[in-house]
């Protein structure tokens, strides 16, 4: 599996609940550790989209590929 495929597989661990409340996010590019990614829908202009970002995508991403250092919203 890829960097990239692995990155996506974690995130569909947190998809479901970002999805409960209207928004989504998706993977945008992988560069030098870090994972960029795009929150959409009701996340795209949540208050609390980067506590989302880096409470429950930051954490799990990292956890499940220790490769990823940090994950930033573009």
């Amino acid at each position: 599996m890829t960097l990239e495929e692995r990155v996506n597989a974690s995130i569909d661990k947190v998809r479901p609940a970002i999805a409960m409340d209207g928004g989504e996010v998706w993977l945008v590019k992988i560069e030098d550790g870090v994972a960029f990614v795009q929150m959409l829908g009701a996340c795209g202009g949540c208050a609390m989209a980067n506590a989302t970002l880096k409470s429950a995508i930051e954490q799990t991403v990292r956890s499940d590929v220790p490769e990823i250092l940090a994950v930033e919203q573009v």
